[in-house]
């Protein structure tokens, strides 16, 4: 399936070396202004090609809003937009056009459609996820007219963990570090690992202030179980964590319970949702991305003949996907709460009475 959400739903579509990548946004409410300069931003967050800490394929990510705005307003109809490949390189995958690369969704692929697009993956390539970053660009903009604020940073890199979360720090660091005493470490780190043609995972922190109560749709549509859904769907992402995620396992009751007074929770260990239902605390959630597939060290493998082979990639690949995986991370979080929102404006009588009420 290509199409994500229930009331604010979008649907993507295009391959990493196709003509185009774009999405259509249905559900939008009429009236939100457009602004294209904090769109374009968003995408060149992600955009790649940006340092040496990533891949070297130059694109400029352009957005181009083809339906849904007039006069810099949405008019209630789907948003089209789209954005044109204009640096690929199809010729540095020839020489994996029979191979099933290890790490990559080369082999799940073939075996579920009989046929891939083996240019740097096609659809299953992380490419894919530029379409994304646009449409979270368009929840953000609903977001911000209840001043609910989304943001993400790297919090480890290799093993390497931050101490200090600090989203500050984060639009100043070419890695989108939340620690600044860590952050040479970290890189370092990614450094070492595409000199010697492999790569790191890391994890990303994506934090939700002015979150307000109520959003989640209990029991098979919480606000954590679409959270998780919109995370994994992200390539490389392996795990997501909620509040104090692993960590409560080890821990008794009374340690993990969050105390409540009048002036609202003592603690948050529940990373701001109970019972599947945004509490009004801050959101926490870490996002786990394995390391890149796409490395340039000799690995056994199997052709589409299943005869055993050697592969040996070529092209331009990120050595830590984690770092541009987390404005992705941010986006899909922004577009889950833009869901969430619209579906509980139902959920009371005196909600819906509020708009019908003359």
């Amino acid at each position: 399936m290509n199409t994500f959400g229930h009331k604010f739903r979008f649907t993507t579509f295009g391959e990493s070396h196709g003509k185009a990548l774009g999405c259509v946004i249905d559900g939008v409410p009429a009236g939100i202004k457009i602004d294209e300069e904090f769109i374009q931003n968003e995408m060149n967050r992600r955009k790649p090609g940006q340092n040496k800490y990533a891949t070297a394929r130059k694109e400029s990510d352009s957005v181009e809003i083809l339906s849904g705005v007039f006069e810099g307003l949405t008019t209630g109809t789907p948003i089209s937009m789209v954005i044109f490949n204009e640096n690929q390189k199809s010729k540095d995958y020839s020489n994996v056009k029979d191979l099933f690369r290890p790490g990559h969704a080369d082999y799940t692929y073939f075996n579920k459609y009989g046929i891939r697009d083996y240019r740097g993956g096609g659809r299953s390539s992380a490419r894919e996820t530029a379409a994304r970053v646009a449409a979270g660009a368009i929840a953000k903009l609903l977001l911000k007219e209840l001043d609910i604020e989304v943001q993400s940073g790297i919090c480890e890199i290799d093993g390497i963990k931050a101490k200090n979360h600090d989203f500050s720090n984060v639009q100043d660091s070419e890695i989108y570090a939340l620690d600044k005493n860590m952050e040479q470490e970290q890189k370092d780190a990614i450094l070492k690992a595409k000199n010697s043609h492999n790569s790191v995972g890391g994890v990303a922190l994506i934090n939700i202030k002015n979150c307000p109560i109520g959003l989640g749709e209990p029991l098979y549509f919480k606000l954590d179980s679409q959270f998780a859904n919109a995370m994994m769907s992200i390539n490389a992402v392996k795990a997501i964590e909620i509040g104090d995620g692993f960590d409560a396992v080890n821990k008794k009751g009374y340690e993990n319970n969050d105390e409540i007074r009048a002036k609202g929770f003592k603690s948050n260990h529940s990373g701001g949702i109970l019972g599947g239902i945004s509490n009004g605390e801050d959101i926490d959630l870490k996002v786990y991305f394995k390391p890149t597939p796409s490395i340039f060290i000799k690995q056994e493998t199997i052709d589409i003949y299943n005869n055993e082979v050697e592969c040996e990639l070529k092209g331009r690949h990120d050595p830590c996907v984690a770092v541009r995986g987390s404005v992705v991370a941010e986006s899909m979080a922004a577009l889950v709460l833009a869901d969430m929102l619209l579906l509980n404006m139902s959920s009371k009588i005196e909600n819906i009475k509020k708009v019908y009420d003359k």
